[in-house]
This record gives structure tokens, sequence and C-alpha cells, in this order.
């Protein structure tokens, strides 16, 4: 025992550098703790303690980027985790989309008298993970971070004993992510035969001086390929999205929203950090794989969202076309050679962060018109809503047209940072097809807007919310509108990762 004491050397750990971690999962920690140790909190406190939680980390996020100075990115905990501008940016997406994912929530389990810190808990700890696998620069630590999330969202998907619907989404989430992480691990093992690492920079400096294994090329894409699975259903890429309409619906509402912001926020982010760092000199073999999937997914999110009649699974397929946009984004960033390659990685960051306000403030308009129950969430409850909630319906079509991409709103700023990413690396043809996707979408948003505007009320539940659920609203159609008019205040932060 002696001797093993001697020789074991821990690595250096900059707490600092690791306190947008630390600080969730303290939070965590600490619902989790005193939820069990007191009586029940006052309605609305467990939220208001994890949206607490939620805005220091970003704030930490906020003082490390102010601190970096020159951008020079660095490695932490032996090599395990990556410090620099695009992660700290990712995890100050995933911070604040948590902070707004839980005011929703505050709203929705006091409404429902489920209130408590269970839920709080697991989206901090789903928050937790997802920082991980943003700064992660080891598959092993990524995977570890993407079961944190997987795990949450699960549980979070199923939460609402009361409704039926609730736990078959739960179920069915949980069985289709188990394959798809088995996918991402078997990727991972090939790509460790091929390599001899699960270092994302050790990888990257192997396959740049091309010492991959004799005879195992073969290998090598094999688990880039399954990489590419298991990427493609956590972020609802076509042909693996078939769980998300389903999900998305089943689901409470602010999961919902929780889900469409943080987990793709953390999947993308991690999916471009390992195509563009790790595996970017193997590009000419991965990027017509992506070319196809980002096609077959803006056209097949936008068609199939059109002729929904359910509102959260518009949406659901609305998001999935928002992943094909992202996806272009990752055919940018692969032409490495390219002077503008970098605009597909910065405009791929700017369009998650703006996507996760408009998805979160969305889904919150949603979860105020399906009322209790979280039932009424079918294209007839939102008729006839500007004329007896003209404001509610106001902020819902503000939001509505921003994520159709229309200018002076940040969703025209998202949608204009990727074409001009793929304008500027010559995928002219990528770049039209995203923007015939935009106006097959645009039609799915004209669909409600039309029927709150347009159409006699005819759903007779009472709309009401609480505070919480006003100020995220609130802040995510004022930030919509903010970066609308002023672009340059995101684009300055988004230029620099």
């Amino acid at each position: 025992m002696m001797f093993a004491a001697n020789v074991f050397v821990g690595p250096e750990i900059d707490w600092l550098k690791i306190s947008p971690l630390l600080v969730m999962l303290g939070g965590a920690l600490f619902l989790i703790l005193a939820g069990s140790l007191t009586s029940q909190w006052k309605p609305g406190v467990y939220g208001g303690v994890s949206a607490f939680t939620a805005v220091a980390s970003a704030a930490c996020t906020a003082w490390q980027w102010n601190e970096l100075g020159d951008g020079a990115s660095s490695e932490l905990l032996a090599n395990a985790l990556y410090f620099g501008r695009f992660s700290l940016f990712a995890t100050f997406s995933i911070a604040i989309a948590t902070a707004l994912a839980v005011l929703v929530a505050t709203d929705y389990l006091v409404r429902e008298n489920e209130d408590g810190p269970e839920v709080f808990a697991l989206m901090l700890t789903a928050a937790l993970g997802g920082m991980v696998m943003v700064q992660a620069n080891d598959f092993v630590v990524l995977f570890l971070g993407l079961e944190t999330l997987s795990l949450a969202f699960y549980l979070l998907t199923a939460s609402n004993r009361s409704r039926s619907a609730s736990g078959e989404a739960g179920l069915k989430y949980f069985v289709l992510g188990g394959f798809a992480s088995a996918f991402f691990l078997y990727g991972v093992a090939l790509i460790y035969g091929a390599t001899g690492s699960t270092n994302i920079t050790k990888i990257a400096a192997s396959l740049s001086s091309e010492t991959v294994f004799a005879g195992s090329t073969g290998m090598l894409l094999a688990g880039i390929a399954l990489l590419l699975v298991g990427f493609g259903f956590k972020v609802s890429v076509v042909p693996f999205h078939t769980w998300t309409a389903d999900v998305y619906q089943g689901a409470p509402t602010p999961v919902t929203a929780f889900m469409g912001s943080v987990g793709k926020i953390a999947a993308f982010a991690a999916l471009v950090r390992v195509f563009t760092d790790g595996l970017l000199t193997r590009s000419d073999d991965w990027r017509p794989v992506v070319i196809v999937l980002a096609v077959l997914t803006l056209l097949t999110g936008s068609v199939l969202a059109v002729i929904q009649t359910d509102v959260k699974r518009m949406l659901a397929y609305s998001s999935i076309s928002h992943a094909g946009f992202i996806l272009v984004g990752l055919v940018a960033a692969s032409y490495g050679a390219s002077p503008d390659a970098h605009l597909g990685v910065s405009s791929s960051l700017g369009y998650l962060f703006i996507y996760s306000i408009l998805v979160i403030g969305t889904f919150g308009v949603v979860a105020m018109v399906a009322g209790k129950g979280d039932a009424a969430t079918s294209l007839n409850a939102f008729a006839g809503l500007g004329k007896s909630h003209p404001v509610l319906a106001l902020a819902m079509t503000v939001l509505l047209l921003a994520q159709a991409g229309v200018p002076l709103t940040s969703g025209f700023v998202a949608k204009f940072g990727i074409i001009r990413a793929a304008v500027s690396v010559e995928s002219y043809a990528l770049a039209v097809v995203a923007m015939l996707a935009a106006v097959i979408a645009a039609f799915l948003y004209l669909r409600i807007m039309v029927s709150m505007w347009l159409s006699d009320r005819t759903h007779s539940s009472e709309i009401s919310a609480s505070l919480s659920l006003k100020v995220a609203i609130a802040l995510s159609v004022a930030f919509t509108l903010v970066i609308g008019f002023f672009p340059s205040l995101l684009l300055q932060f988004v230029d620099l990762v």
C-alpha cells in the first residue's frame, strides 16, 4: 500500500477553470441533500435556487472568458478537458439555457402540484453532463458526460407519473438512447484500435502524421461512421430522428424545452469539436456523408413539420430542420484548407445559442397554453389566442418569426451566419437547399400564426402563468429582438471562437 501511494501522482487540478462544473454539481447536490433533510419549501424556492445556480455557473464562465486574454487554449486534468474559447462559449450557452428552462419548469411544477427538488436536481445534473461533453478532450470523458446527460433526460421525460404518454416517451427514449450509446462506444473502440488513443488531441496528431496502424484504415472509417450514428441520434439527424416527435410530445413541456436547448447545444458542440479538431484530416472521408445527412435532415424536418396538427410535434420536426442547418455549418468547417473554414465553427455555435433561447421561449408559451395537465397542445388550442391574449400571441409570433429567419430577429442572424459560412467555402448547392428548407418551414410557423390571429377562440381552458414563466418568455423575446437589431452584441463573441 505504501508503495502504491508513493508511486501514484494525481493530475494537477486548476479549480478556478473547472468552477462552472463545480458550481453546477454543488447546486444539484445541495438540492438533493437539503430536499431530503428539510420539509417542503415554499412554492418556487427550489426553482429559484436552481436558477441561481445556473446563473452563477454562467457568471464563472463569463469571468474565465474575460481572463483568457489572447484566447490561447489549454488542457486540464491530465489532458482530459479542453479549455478555450470554444468550450467556454458552449458552457456559457448551456448555463443560460438551463436558467431559462428552470424558470419554465418552476411554473409547470407548481401548477401541477409537483414542486420538489428532484426535477431541478436532474436538470442541473443534465447541464453538468452537457458541460463535460463540450469540454471533453478524451472520448472516455465525453462518454461519461453523454451518459450523465442522457440518463437525466430519460428520467425527466418520464417524470410526469400522472400521464401515461410521459412514461411511454421515457421508455422509448431510454431504449433507443441505449442503442445510440452502444454505437458511440463501438465507434470509440474502433478509433482507439486504429490510432492507439482515445484523447482527441492525440488522435488528431496521429492522423495528421499518418501513424494509423497498418491495415486499420477500414477500422478507422468504421469508427467514424459509428460515431456519426451515435451523435446523429442525440441531435435528431435524419434517419436517426424517429424518436424525436414522440418524445417531444410525451415529455412534460418544460422538459421538452430543456432537451431541445441544452441537449442540442451539448451534443452538437461535442460533434463539431470531435470532427473539426480530432478528425479534420479525414474530412474528405466523412464530409460527403455529412452533406447527405444535412440535406435529408433539412428537407425531411421541414416537410414533416408542415403536416402535423400538434404544436409540440410541429416544433419537434422543426428542431430536426434546425439540426440540418447546424450540419451545414459543420460541412463548412470541414474545409480546413479554406481561410474561411472557421466561420463554420463560429456560426454553428452562434446558431446553437440563439436557437436554445428561441426554443425555450416558444415552449414556454406552449406550456402556458397547455394549461393544467399539459394536454392542450393541439393547433386548435392556439386558435383565437391573439384576440383573448394578444400580448402572449405577440410574444409567440416574434419567436416563430425568428425561427423562420425573418430579418430583424435573432433567427435571421443565425441562419445568415450558416449560409454565409457555406458560401464562403463554395458549398453553393448546400446553401440553396438550406434556404429552400427555410422557405418550406416558414409555412409551419405561418400556420400557427394564422391560427392565433385569424381564427376564433374555440378552446375554453383558462390561461395563466406565474412570474417565473412570464420572465422566461419576456427574456427570450427581448433577446430575440435585441440580437436581431444589434447582432454585433453576439457576433463580437462568436467570432472569437
